[in-house]
């Protein structure tokens, strides 16, 4: 059984928008439906679990059942997006692989799930991405180049990040035993010690943060 936790609980400042940004239009359709009915077409995918805030859910719910997207659960997220993740943990009954998606990423495509669920089967913990490139600097709290990365070992991590499922739920529990964060679930698998395997992804499967993000998701729709 392979479940998708996707989550749209963020407020979406930088959008600079006075409403939650998995609702921006794309096409005349909320971001959020896009990114929803990729998973929910996908054969291979049994169960949705979707993370929103509180006050979004009417609005959400008017919006699953305009597009007819009814099997999917509901779960309130977090202060933060580990919160969110862990709510909907907490919530899933028994799967074997769980996909983890951001909602702003509505370029995903069903071949990348199915790597990304085929990978998963053999390394038990992968990450979607794309191999940076542009070279990358390090630099110090004075914004001094420290050192200059080779490019050639560089990825940029997308989603889906995916696990088996004992696999993510023991690396949340260890991360709230060990008040550890982090900003993606791949990084609080590499915490418990375990090697994630990175999946090719797509430089389309952009996720939508800001003004001008919204403005080239509106040019790879329309291409």
């Amino acid at each position: 059984m392979n479940d998708v936790i996707i989550v749209a609980a963020g407020s979406g400042s930088r959008m600079k928008l006075n409403y939650n940004k998995q609702f921006a239009l794309l096409n005349g359709k909320p971001m959020i439906a896009w990114t929803i009915e990729k998973y929910y077409n996908h054969e291979n995918i049994d169960n949705i679990y979707l993370a929103i805030r509180p006050e979004d859910q009417d609005l959400m719910e008017k919006i699953l059942n305009k597009y007819n997207l009814n099997r999917v659960n509901i779960v309130y997220g977090g202060k933060e997006r580990q919160d969110s993740i862990y709510n909907c943990l907490k919530q899933m009954g028994k799967s074997d692989y769980i996909l983890v998606h951001d909602g702003a990423r509505p370029f995903v495509d069903k071949d990348i799930i199915d790597r990304s669920i085929k990978a998963t089967k053999i390394h038990k913990a992968t990450c979607v991405g794309v191999p940076s490139k542009d070279t990358i600097k390090r630099v110090d709290d004075s914004d001094i180049i420290k050192d200059t990365p080779n490019r050639q070992f560089l990825w940029c991590a997308q989603t889906p990040q995916s696990f088996e499922a004992s696999l993510i739920k023991n690396a949340y529990e260890y991360a709230y035993e060990n008040n550890i964060s982090a900003t993606d679930d791949a990084s609080l698998v590499e915490a418990i010690g375990y090697k994630v395997k990175m999946v090719m992804g797509s430089y389309e499967n952009i996720k939508i943060t800001t003004p001008e993000d919204l403005a080239y998701g509106q040019y790879i729709l329309n291409k």
